[in-house]
Parts: C-alpha cells; sequence; structure tokens
C-alpha cells in the first residue's frame, strides 16, 4: 500500500493532482478542499489510499491521515465505493461525519450529491459503530457559526480551488460570481452547495473568457 506522497506539485486539474516522487509524476484524486491547498511547483505532502480495480489502479489522496481513515471507513458500508466516499469528504470534514453519524442526522448526509433519504439511514444504521466520536470540540457549534459568519462556505472553498489552479483572485472571484445562481439554486432545495459540479462550471466560464 502507498501510505502517502511527497514532492513538488507537477500539475493541477480540478479533481487531480500530480505529485512528482523520485522523478515520477504520480497522479492523485483529491477533493476540491485538497486541491485548493496545493500550488503548483511547491511541496506538498498528501495521505493516500490505493485501490485496486482488474482494470485500474487508482490513487486517491487526502490532506491528512484522518481523511484517509474515515475514506477507507465508509467503504466498508454496503454500496459506498471508492468516488461516493471521496464525494462525501467532498462536503463534510471527517468531523463533521463523524457527528452526522452520532447524532443521525440525516439531512446532512443527504447533502452529498448521489445519496438520497433511504440511503442516508442506512449508511446511519452501517457506520454508527465505525466512525467514532467527534474528535474536535464544539464541531457542531463551530459549523453554526461558520454558516451565519461571512460569505458562504462554498464561495471559499471555490474561490481558493480557482486560485490554486493558478488563477488570478479576480478571475476567480468573477467565476464565483458566474455560477452562484447554480449553487443557490442547490441550496434551495435543500441541499448542499455541489462545489465539484461548481468548480468545472466555473472552469468553463474562465475558460470561455480567455
Amino acid at each position: 500500500m502507498i501510505a502517502f506522497v511527497t514532492g513538488p506539485v507537477a500539475a493541477l486539474a480540478p479533481t487531480t493532482a500530480v505529485i512528482e516522487v523520485g522523478g515520477v509524476g504520480m497522479a492523485v484524486q483529491c477533493t476540491p478542499n485538497t486541491i485548493a491547498a496545493l500550488r503548483l511547483g511547491e511541496p506538498a505532502r498528501l495521505a493516500t489510499s490505493l485501490v485496486v480495480r482488474e482494470d485500474s489502479l487508482t490513487l486517491y489522496g487526502f490532506a491528512d491521515d484522518d481523511e484517509r481513515q474515515v475514506f477507507e471507513l465508509l467503504q466498508t458500508a454496503s454500496g459506498v465505493g471508492p468516488r461516493l466516499a471521496q464525494a462525501m469528504l467532498g462536503v463534510h470534514s471527517p468531523d463533521a461525519l463523524r457527528l452526522a453519524v452520532s447524532t443521525g442526522d440525516e439531512k446532512a448526509l443527504t447533502a452529498v450529491p448521489g445519496i438520497g433519504k433511504k440511503g442516508a439511514q442506512k449508511l446511519l444504521l452501517e457506520l454508527k459503530d465505525k466512525l467514532g466520536a467527534p474528535r474536535g470540540t464544539g464541531a457542531l457549534v463551530g459549523a453554526q457559526r461558520a454558516a451565519a459568519a461571512g460569505p458562504a462556505p462554498w464561495t471559499e472553498q471555490l474561490s481558493a480551488a480557482l486560485i490554486g489552479l493558478g488563477y488570478a483572485s479576480r478571475e476567480a472571484e468573477e467565476a464565483v460570481t458566474a455560477v452562484t445562481p447554480q449553487a443557490e439554486a442547490a441550496i434551495a432545495s435543500g441541499a448542499a452547495a455541489p462545489v465539484p459540479q461548481l468548480l468545472r462550471a466555473a472552469l468553463q466560464t474562465l475558460n470561455r473568457t480567455r
């Protein structure tokens, strides 16, 4: 198993980072939040999980070992593969997922694209004794304060991801503005803003203006 990769960031895409390790470029699948923290040419360390299939080897990367552990634990639930587990971590932090499971918060899980009400109920049952309690203190209060203060968290995530991909702050701000109606429509329907889809839409907007 490849536990982590470390080296300069050779390339960045909306869902993939290429880390140069000993002269070899390792393509690592990451969430937008993880991508947003990386910078081209700068050193990085990503905790990783290698998913082996008959026709592919896919390396998933995470900001730290805790994210990787939760990623692997999520896949012990029936019907949860690596893509869905990564999508869950793209919407919620490890502690937010622990909090959702420990409190039976269906709404938090249905905010993840691909998880419906029945799927959320099933996941809450299967993961209840696996993820454990939140490790941070005041996780719920902190989340509520973050939601109530300043710009919507999705705008910060999206802007940081675009800047991490090499766009100027002004370009990132314009792209965020362009996809805001799409995000607001999702929020109005009771879902979370779908950051990966918004990132793709923002990139399309930027490509059209260049």
